[in-house]
């Protein structure tokens, strides 16, 4: 398959992907709002759900929530762990493990490219009652939603 002129290959895109998600777990574990801030999109409609929290989808509320939350001292960190991105035009969402502490839980991270920057739209998180099992290697797993 031939990609059009000026259009990346998924790869690519799936790297800057990991990257915006990434970037989100370092503003975390650097208690650093202004960074978190930034990451999330302002022109797209935004939904935050935490566990145990009521849906926010106020990008106003979604931001306090993550200053009050960066500010705490006693906020454990945060380990991402085995992100797979999946695809959908301008829209991504990363498929992951969060380490909080000593809980597991299972998250999406929602992204949408926005003058070339993929901005976060989603984050939701909740807890799993046990390991993960052994998935196949991303190579072989399918990425693409559609």
């Amino acid at each position: 398959m031939t990609l059009p002129p000026g259009v990346p290959p998924p790869a690519l895109i799936e790297d800057a992907v990991l990257g915006a998600n990434q970037a989100f777990y370092e503003a975390f574990n650097a208690r650093d709002p202004a960074a978190m801030d930034a990451l999330w999109s302002q022109e797209a409609p935004v939904a935050c759900i935490h566990p145990g929290w009521n849906p926010m989808t106020s990008r106003e509320e979604i931001v306090a929530a993550w200053t009050a939350i960066l500010s705490n001292p006693e906020a454990p960190e945060i380990t991402c762990e085995d992100p797979e991105v999946m695809l959908h035009g301008d829209i991504a969402f990363v498929i992951c493990h969060e380490r909080v502490g000593g809980a597991l839980l299972a998250c999406t991270n929602g992204f949408r490219l926005e003058d070339g920057v993929w901005r976060m739209v989603l984050h939701q998180a909740g807890p799993v009652g046990e390991e993960p099992t052994q998935r196949a290697p991303v190579a072989t797993r399918s990425r693409r939603i559609h």
